[in-house]
């Protein structure tokens, strides 16, 4: 699986952006994936690849690889999500290395954006994203008590003139009451013809 051995390298870090600070705070960390915990590896028939990796001081964030697509999972998530929750693009792609955690004011981890590069043109070459390569930022859900965690939202990095910014308001504003395998994540700001369709895969209740 090519881009498990190197998309992690290749990619654009998610930007710090300047600007008017929001109510939440926000502390990055990079994902790392030669130093995670294989939970899965791929080896059984149509198996894909589960890491536990390190994330923001006690959240994890869970790592997932299936067909060349792949999907993340942030926080204390339980055993149902991690094996049965696969959120991802309809469309080869794969995460940028660096995560951006929205905090409270108790410093907890609310919400958690990343990166998606998105192969348009079914090609996955290593190197700088071409220019049919829609990126994507994804707003995620952190797992709470219930171990659910999710994706919220998504912002076009492409088309949205300050997409970071952006995607920080919907972080501090749509997690919050936001219903796992309930509630539709959609895309906020202007979607252009690079950010194909997302799809979605939870547990069976």
């Amino acid at each position: 699986m090519k881009p498990f051995a190197y998309a992690i390298r290749f990619l654009i870090p998610l930007s710090m952006g300047t600007g008017p600070a929001l109510a939440n705070n926000s502390a990055y960390t990079d994902l790392n994936t030669d130093h995670c915990k294989k939970l899965s590896t791929g080896d059984e028939p149509g198996g894909g690849i589960v890491l536990m990796c390190k994330g923001y001081r006690d959240h994890p964030v869970y790592y997932k690889e299936g067909d060349l697509r792949q999907a993340i999972l942030y926080g204390k998530v339980n055993a149902a999500y991690i094996e049965g929750t696969f959120e991802t693009f309809g469309a080869f792609n794969y995460t940028g290395g660096k995560i951006e955690w929205r905090l409270d004011d108790a410093g907890r981890p609310v919400a958690a954006i990343q990166r998606w590069f998105i192969s348009n043109s079914g090609a996955m070459e290593p190197g700088p994203a071409p220019a049919d390569t829609g990126q994507v930022l994804v707003i995620s859900k952190v797992a709470g008590s219930d171990g659910k965690g999710c994706v919220a939202g998504y912002v076009d990095a492409l088309s949205n003139p300050e997409p970071n910014r952006l995607a920080r308001q919907v972080a501090d504003t749509r997690p919050a009451g936001f219903v796992c395998a309930a509630d539709k994540a959609v895309f906020h700001g202007v979607r252009g013809p690079l950010a194909t369709d997302p799809t979605h895969s939870f547990p069976q209740r």
